[in-house]
């Protein structure tokens, strides 16, 4: 029989915890109570809000036909703009943001209004990063690669109305970027001589849960990611694990498992990214078991 190992970092973060509960109380309160944008990514715990009445804004037209009510902030965080026009609405609204991401609001609200360059290293298509950009006062650049942070740096070396002794750059990252990667774009740009002030803003959690994702899968015949198909974090893991593990799967539910096992498998290890509940990593655990 098959060991199966399941990392005790799986699941559910502060943040993401903290949105889900939010949004479970005002269900409690009653009242009309939507999100805007899911609350997290994860499908099953968005479709078993909506099940219980809670609709997900996904346009500017729905925000504008609202009128009273409970609008609720998504884990993620929004612009300044966006929580303008929240508020604009006069409903009440509930900010459910992950107070780590309200902290890069802050630093890059401040350093942007001190003339500071702006960078985000993340996905710049991701909800995060688009709130985060929404609180600079000035342009800002996204990178999520060691590509585009050399094509950066070309960039502003090339550029006559500034030179490196006198730029100033604030750098953040998305909560929940590849703590690897996060290291080797800002070597980059701190090889080039440029006044780099660096913010790690990944937060522990995803450091943690990264660095455990690796030990196990370095361990296992087969290694399982479970996260929504949309999840940024759950996909970093994935693409940690399968680095390590050729035979890793990232899989939604226990319905999307779909093992071919050789027999002679020593360890399976699970992980799961920081939006997936409790129950589905459990019940996960329990079609494992039967099958090994």
């Amino acid at each position: 029989m098959a060991e199966i190992i399941t990392a005790k970092s799986a699941g559910f973060c502060f943040g993401v915890k903290r949105a889900v509960d939010t949004v479970y109380e005002e269900v409690e309160k009653g009242g009309p109570i939507y999100t805007y944008g899911p609350i997290i990514h994860n499908e099953e715990v968005v479709a078993d809000l909506e099940r219980r009445g809670v609709h997900v804004i996904t346009s500017d037209d729905e925000l504008s036909g609202i009128r009273g009510g409970t609008i609720i902030t998504r884990s993620h965080g929004i612009s300044r703009e966006e929580d303008e026009k929240l508020r604009a609405t006069g409903a009440k609204c509930v900010d459910a943001t992950c107070p780590f991401v309200k902290r890069i609001h802050r630093i890059v609200e401040e350093n942007s209004a001190a003339g500071e360059k702006i960078v985000i290293i993340g996905n710049q298509d991701h909800p995060e990063v688009k709130g985060i950009m929404g609180w600079s006062h000035t342009p800002v650049t996204v990178i999520e690669n060691t590509e585009q942070a050399r094509e950066f740096a070309k960039i502003i070396e090339n550029d006559p109305s500034d030179n490196k002794e006198r730029q100033n750059i604030c750098v953040v990252s998305q909560t929940t970027f590849n703590a690897n990667k996060f290291e080797e774009i800002i070597a980059i740009l701190s090889e080039k001589g440029y006044n780099v002030r660096c913010m790690n803003t990944i937060c522990n959690a995803t450091h943690e849960r990264q660095a455990e994702a690796k030990a196990i899968a370095s361990r296992a015949d087969i290694m399982i990611v479970i996260g929504g198909r949309s999840s940024s974090n759950s996909a970093k893991l994935y693409e940690i694990c399968k680095r390590e593990c050729a035979n890793t799967y990232f899989i939604q539910t226990w319905r999307d498992l779909n093992l071919s096992p050789a027999g002679n498998e020593q360890i399976i290890g699970i992980t799961a990214g920081a939006s997936t509940p409790k129950n589905i990593i459990e019940e996960v655990q329990n079609h494992v078991r039967a099958d090994f």
